[in-house]
This record gives structure tokens, sequence and C-alpha cells, in this order.
């Protein structure tokens, strides 16, 4: 069985504020099942989009994991900012998450595939 988004949502916030880290609830989407962007941004500025992978890239032992891919990086948050848009378009019951993960790597807070 397949946690919510909302309660998935509310353990990652967790696991980055018990890193020493912030975490934001950006847009709420649908509680049961809405896909999930992370925004991760480190105290540098740089900033690392990260969306839902492709359905090819879950491994079949561990089916229930959510993984994400980059879609985004860099500096240029207008940009940033229309891709979201666009998926809140094609999906409005997306959740978008931002992140200052702190010391911790994003990648161990999310689990990161290569696209």
């Amino acid at each position: 069985m397949r946690l919510t988004t909302d309660m998935w949502v509310s353990a990652l916030l967790r696991r980055v504020f018990a890193a020493g880290g912030f975490a934001a609830i950006v847009k709420r989407g649908a509680t049961e099942a809405g896909a999930v962007f992370v925004l991760a941004r480190d105290r540098l500025g740089q900033v690392e989009l990260y969306a839902p992978a492709p359905q090819t890239s879950y491994d079949t032992r561990r089916p229930d994991e959510r993984h994400f891919t980059s879609i985004h990086a860099g500096e240029d948050a207008e940009a940033l900012d229309r891709r979201l848009e666009k998926e809140k378009r094609f999906d409005p019951d997306i959740w978008v998450v931002e992140i200052e993960a702190g010391a911790m790597p994003v990648e161990e807070l999310i689990s990161v595939t290569k696209p």
C-alpha cells in the first residue's frame, strides 16, 4: 500500500527539519495521489527542480518508493517559475515543496534517478 501524498510530504518536511534544513509547502495538491515537485535551493542561490521520475526508473523490488529526476538547475528563477506554471496548467493537483537541505545532500532526502 502506497502512502498518501499528504503523508509523504509531511515525512519529507520532518526529515529536512531534523537534518537542520528548512522546508515549506509552496503548493498543496491532491491529498491522496498528487504528483510532487521538489524545489531544492542551496545557500548560494542555486536552485534545482526535481519532478517525478518516469515509470521506467522504478525498481520492481521497491515499487512504492517515490523517485525523482532533475528537470531544471541554475539561478534563473523566472525560467523555473515558467516551468512550474506549465506543470500546474497540465496537472492542477501537483504539490510543490521547497527545501533548503542545509548540510545534507538532497539525494539523502529523496530518491533521485538520472534521466
